[in-house]
C-alpha cells in the first residue's frame, strides 16, 4: 500500500472513531493525538527522515541496536491450543534477537510475562471458568455462529482499538502475525500499512474444494466426497451460504473507518496476501491449488509449558513410575469445561478393562468422578502433554489440533471423541493416517468405550503405525520454518 494512503487511512481511523470508542478511558483520550502523530511519523520516517523527528522517536520507543531487529506483534483470540503455537514462535524470535510482542486476551498475561515477553491485553477477555460459554461454542449445530456473533463480534471495535495500540505504541511494529479469530487484525494492518502474516492451525481453515473438510453440522457430506464428483465445491459453497450474514459487524467497522467492504472476512480476508503460515504437518494436510497464495506449511509448533514449567505433578510422576503405561483421557484446554460425563464414563471403562488410566480433569470440580476410584486410576488437573503422552499407551481426546499434534509427536495411537469446529475433520484425517479411531459423543458410554479401547490395545498395528508417523514428524521443525519465513517477509518489506 502506498505510504500516503496509509497515512490518510490512519488519520481517518483516529478522527472517525478512535476517541468515540474509548470515552471514559482517560489513558486513550490523552494519548490518541500522540498515537496518530507517532504512527504517521513512523510511516514516513524512511521517506523523509527529518532529523529532529528521528531523535524523538528513539527517545519515546525502544532503541534498536541493529537494523535487522524486527518488532513483531503476535495476536489471536482463542484457547491455549490457539495460543501455544504463538508462544513457541515468540520464544524463538526472541532467541534470535527480535522483539516479539504478545497481543492476547488478558487471561494469558500470567503465563506470558514470566517468559520475558512483552504483553498487551486485547479484548474480549476469556473467563476460564465460564462453562456456559464453552458449552455454547461447542454446540455442533450453532456453536461456530454463536461464538462469532455473541462473543467475538460484539467486542470487535474494542479488539481493533487494543490491537492498534499494541501495533503502534510505544513504537510502530515492523510486522504483525495474526490468527484467524482476530478479525480486527487485517483491518489494523490495512489502516496502518504494517505488513502482516496470518496463520492457521488446521486444514479445515482453508475450506478447500479439493480436500473438503468435515463440516460439524453436516458430517455425512464428508463421507461422500470421494464418491460424488464436485462435492467439495458444494461443501465450500454451502459453508459460505450458511454464514453469509455473520460478518456484518466487520463490514460495519470497515465503513466506519472509511474502508471499502473488502473480501469475505470468514474465508478470504483473514489470510494475508504476503504470507500464510500453515502451522501443521504435511501428514495432516498437503498444499491444494485453491489455498491462498504464499501459503507455507511449516510443521507443528509445540509449546505446552505452564509459564515455562514443564514438570509433571508429583502424584502423577509417582503413578507413571509405578506401573505400565496407562491410557490417558483428556479434553484439552477448552472442551474440558463442557465435559459432561466424559470422565465418569472413562473411569468406568478403565475399571471394566482392568487397565491403568490417567484422567486430566481440569479445574472444574464437576469433572471429578463420583465413584470411588481404584489405585489404578490417577486423577490430575493438568499435565504438559509433551511430558505425559510419551509415557502413555493410548490417548483418548477431543480431537483438538494441539492435542492431536502432541499425540503424533509422542507416537501414540488415539481414540478421538470430537466436539465441533475442526475436531471432526482432524479425527477423520487421523483415521486416514491409520493412527486413530473415532467415537461420537452420543456413543461415548462405558461399554462402547471399553470395547473400542480393547480392540485398539489388542491390535499392535495402531501402535506400530503411530511410531512410524512419529519418526516421519521428527524431521519437521515448525518453529524454525515459521520464524525463517517471518524474517524473510520482514526483510522484503524493509527494502526501499
Amino acid at each position: 500500500m502506498p505510504r500516503g494512503r496509509s497515512q490518510k487511512r490512519l488519520q481517518r481511523a483516529s478522527s472517525r472513531g478512535l476517541r468515540r470508542a474509548n470515552v471514559g478511558r482517560p489513558d486513550f483520550d490523552v494519548c490518541a493525538p500522540v498515537l496518530t502523530a507517532k504512527c504517521t511519523a513512523r510511516i514516513h520516517r524512511k521517506q523523509t527522515q527529518p532529523k529532529p523527528l528521528s531523535i524523538t522517536l528513539l527517545a519515546v520507543g525502544h532503541k534498536r541496536s541493529r537494523d535487522d531487529i524486527l518488532r513483531i506483534v503476535l495476536s489471536n483470540i482463542g484457547t491455549y491450543g490457539d495460543t501455544n503455537p504463538l508462544i513457541a514462535i515468540a520464544l524463538e524470535l526472541k532467541r534470535r534477537g527480535h522483539v516479539p510482542v504478545m497481543a492476547l486476551p488478558a487471561v494469558y498475561e500470567p503465563k506470558i510475562r514470566p517468559l520475558g515477553l512483552e504483553f498487551h491485553a486485547v479484548r474480549p477477555d476469556i473467563d476460564p471458568t465460564n462453562t456456559i460459554l464453552v458449552e455454547m461454542i461447542y454446540d455442533v449445530k450453532k456453536g461456530t455462529e454463536r461464538g462469532l456473533r455473541e462473543f467475538l463480534f460484539p467486542a470487535l471495535r474494542q479488539t481493533y482499538d487494543d490491537l492498534l495500540e499494541a501495533a503502534t505504541k510505544p513504537e510502530r511494529a515492523d510486522l504483525l502475525l495474526l490468527g484467524e479469530l482476530n478479525y480486527a487484525g487485517p483491518i489494523v494492518a490495512e489502516v496502518t500499512g504494517i505488513p502482516w502474516a496470518s496463520y492457521v492451525l488446521a486444514p479445515l481453515s482453508f475450506f478447500s474444494a479439493f480436500d473438503p473438510p468435515v463440516l460439524p453440522m453436516y458430517p455425512r457430506l464428508a463421507r461422500a466426497d470421494k464418491a460424488v464428483p464436485g462435492l467439495g465445491r458444494v461443501i465450500r459453497r454451502l459453508a459460505r451460504f450458511v454464514s453469509r450474514k455473520w460478518p456484518e459487524p466487520i463490514y460495519e467497522l470497515r465503513r466506519e473507518l472509511g474502508l471499502p467492504k473488502g473480501a469475505n472476512p470468514l474465508f478470504d480476508a483473514k489470510h494475508s496476501p504476503f504470507l500464510v503460515l500453515a502451522l501443521f504437518s504435511r501428514l495432516l494436510g498437503k498444499e491444494q491449488k485453491d489455498w491462498p497464495e504464499h501459503t507455507k506449511i511449516t510443521g507443528f509448533c509445540y509449546y505446552d509449558a505452564d509459564a515455562g514449567n514443564q514438570a509433571l505433578p508429583s502424584n502423577l510422576e509417582k503413578f507413571l513410575a509405578a506401573g505400565p503405561p496407562p491410557v490417558v483421557f483428556t479434553l484439552g484446554s477448552a472442551a474440558v469445561l463442557a465435559a459432561g460425563k466424559f470422565y465418569e464414563f472413562s473411569a468406568r471403562a478403565a475399571v471394566k478393562l482392568g487397565i491403568r488410566a490417567v484422567l486430566l480433569i481440569g479445574t472444574d470440580p464437576r469433572n471429578r468422578p463420583r465413584q470411588e476410584l481404584p489405585e489404578s486410576i490417577c486423577v490430575a488437573e493438568y499435565a504438559p502433554f509433551s511430558a505425559l503422552f510419551s509415557r502413555a499407551s493410548l490417548v483418548v481426546h477431543q480431537g483438538g489440533v494441539g492435542t492431536t499434534a502432541q499425540c503424533l509427536r509422542a507416537g501414540k495411537p488415539m481414540l478421538i471423541m470430537p466436539y465441533s469446529h475442526d475436531q471432526p475433520d482432524n479425527g477423520r484425517r487421523m483415521q486416514r493416517l491409520k493412527v486413530a479411531g473415532v467415537i461420537q459423543r452420543i456413543n461415548y458410554t462405558p461399554m462402547k468405550v471399553a470395547r473400542r479401547l480393547k480392540a485398539m490395545l489388542d491390535e499392535p498395528r495402531f501402535a506400530k503405525r503411530a511410531q512410524s508417523v512419529a519418526g516421519q514428524m521428527a524431521r519437521e521443525d515448525g518453529v524454525r520454518v515459521a520464524c525463517n519465513a517471518l524474517e524473510e517477509l520482514g526483510r522484503q518489506k524493509r527494502k526501499p
